[in-house]
């Protein structure tokens, strides 16, 4: 009973995640602030290289695929604007602080299952979306140089 209590409870908080990012006013996601520019030791994303992240990315579920109608695509299009970029870069923005809200908010499984197992449910659903957010932070650096060579095209 406890198991279904959290797993509902994770269900919950997964698709009010969803809801509020696909609410949330993209203009407040900047890729050069706090929490969501990149650092030193990212390399300019280089670092998850190491952790063969291309092999496994595509593998990740998508909701852009699941739910074409309500999300964007994930994939740019043949010339895209500096505008349509700019937009995927916010999205990997709100996809993060989305995924980073889930990794803090499962924990509520410990309160509802005390003891080791709710403990356990609660890690595997961090791991379960920490794949998501080193995706958007891999991702964000290429789309912010398309970004800058977007916007000088542009300014031509």
């Amino acid at each position: 009973m406890r198991l279904v209590r959290c797993l509902v409870y994770l269900a919950l908080i997964g698709a009010s995640g969803f809801l509020l990012g696909r609410l949330m006013p993209k203009r407040l996601f900047r890729a050069g602030r706090f929490p969501f520019r990149l650092y030193a030791w990212e390399q300019e994303g280089k670092i998850y290289n190491r952790i063969g992240i291309r092999r496994w990315k595509e593998k990740v579920p998508d909701m852009s695929a699941i739910l074409p109608w309500v999300m964007p695509s994930k994939k740019l299009p043949q010339n895209p604007t500096a505008e349509h970029v700019e937009r995927m870069v916010q999205e990997t923005c709100v996809a993060e602080w989305i995924h980073g809200l889930l990794c803090i908010l499962g924990f509520g499984c410990v309160f509802i299952w005390k003891g080791f197992w709710g403990w356990a449910v609660s890690v595997l659903y961090l791991l379960g979306n920490l794949p998501d957010i080193l995706i958007q932070r891999y991702n964000r650096p290429k789309l912010v140089r398309i970004l800058e060579r977007e916007k000088a095209k542009e300014s031509l």
